[in-house]
């Protein structure tokens, strides 16, 4: 595959997943020696059982973080998983989120202030990379001078794929980042804060602290999670909206369907079209023999597609009922940032659609996609308004 079929496909791989729902729902890779799953009960089921599908890193993925994720909510089974995951919950509980409304608002307006006037800009640029970036800066005390380090850093992780191996960039991030956050960590137990790392040095579990491991997993887990997929839902929700006639007119119209419309942007494009499993028992998926120890690459964007689960599934539907995608994951390991992401995707689209008036993408712009099999999303957001 050349590098332009390579952008369409990561641009449009919707036609592919619904080829292999169809022709090999669950497929091995002799290349990788790994197994993908493309249809949703399927997916679903090695999302959320935990007792044979582990999401425990047994061997490097390819990337070169296993080691930094290694003890990570996301690589971790029960019971462990939720002693780590209580101790991180109450920051992202409805309530607590809610709490940040305003100041997420504030910070929104703010971007906005910077390019109202100017009629175009890059949106990703402008307000979805850097409003996700400052939010969870703040919320585990990062300064201000480093967040364009911390984004740069999170952009690096996600842009691999299973099939490499690690690059000397992504090799040279994690050993960056891991001393930046053992610097951190040090600093934050001789000088606590009201942060999030100041708050999980603090815990215990069973009389026992954090171990370095996995503080350094919550602090690179946030890092990405906290950021990525929100920069790509926002992004992702301008690009929905624009190619969707009609529908920015009704939303600014009816701001209540806000929240419908941002479920079905997690359907239709989602910020996250894959997780990684492994077996830890023979088991049978979608009718194929998968042996114990076999890598399991759970094809989130392809599940929500699936003619069997949704109708008209290649539609952008804000009025879909019923909506049970698989974005955020499901089970235990449903993401923990579930309610900041849809709140901080809420806000940005209301000051969009009040701020800048006939908001449009740039006709013909070339769009490029994020260099991720994990992510999706644009590089860039060409898009143009009358200006204030």
């Amino acid at each position: 595959m050349d590098s332009t079929q390579s952008a369409e496909h990561q641009l449009n791989p919707f036609p592919r997943y619904e080829q292999m729902r169809e022709s090999a729902p669950v497929f091995y890779d002799e290349q990788s020696g790994s197994w993908h799953v493309f249809r949703y009960d399927d997916v679903q089921r090695a999302l959320s059982e935990y007792a044979v599908f582990s999401s425990r890193m047994g061997r490097d993925d390819g990337s070169g973080t296993g080691h930094l994720f290694a003890s990570s909510l996301i690589a971790t089974d029960p019971p462990r998983h939720r002693q780590l995951r209580s101790l991180v919950t109450q920051t992202f509980t409805p309530k607590a989120v809610d709490a940040l409304a305003p100041r997420i608002a504030g910070l929104t307006d703010e971007l906005l202030d910077g390019i109202a006037a100017t009629g175009s800009a890059d949106l990703i640029k402008e307000l979805a990379y850097p409003l996700p970036v400052i939010v969870i800066s703040e919320l585990m005390g990062i300064p201000a001078r480093d967040r364009e380090r911390f984004k740069q850093w999170s952009d690096v992780i996600v842009s691999q794929t299973r099939a490499s191996s690690a690059s000397a960039d992504q090799s040279a991030t994690i050993t960056e980042m891991t001393e930046y956050f053992l610097a951190l960590i040090d600093q934050r137990r001789s000088r606590p804060g009201n942060d999030l790392i100041s708050t999980l040095l603090s815990a215990e579990i069973d009389g026992q602290k954090l171990t370095v491991p996995e503080l350094l997993g919550f602090c690179a887990l946030l890092l990405v999670a906290g950021n990525e997929t929100t920069t790509n839902l926002i992004g992702n929700a301008v690009w929905c909206l624009a190619e969707s006639p009609g529908t920015l007119d009704r939303l600014l119209r009816d701001p209540a369907l806000l929240p419908q419309t941002i479920e079905e942007v997690l359907r239709f494009r989602s910020p996250v079209q894959s997780m990684y499993r492994m077996t830890v028992a023979d088991t049978t998926l979608g009718g194929e023999l998968v042996p114990a120890g076999a890598p399991i690459v759970a094809w989130i964007g392809s599940a929500n597609r699936d003619e069997r689960h949704f109708q008209r599934p290649k539609e952008f539907d804000v009025d879909r009922g019923q909506n049970r995608h698989l974005a955020f994951g499901h089970g235990i390991h449903f993401c923990l940032g579930a309610p900041l992401a849809r709140l901080e995707a809420r806000i940005a689209l209301e000051a969009l659609l009040s701020r800048l008036p006939g908001l449009s993408m740039v006709q013909g712009a070339h769009l490029e996609p994020m260099e991720s099999t994990i992510v999706y999303g644009l590089k860039a957001l060409p898009a143009t308004w009358q200006p204030a």
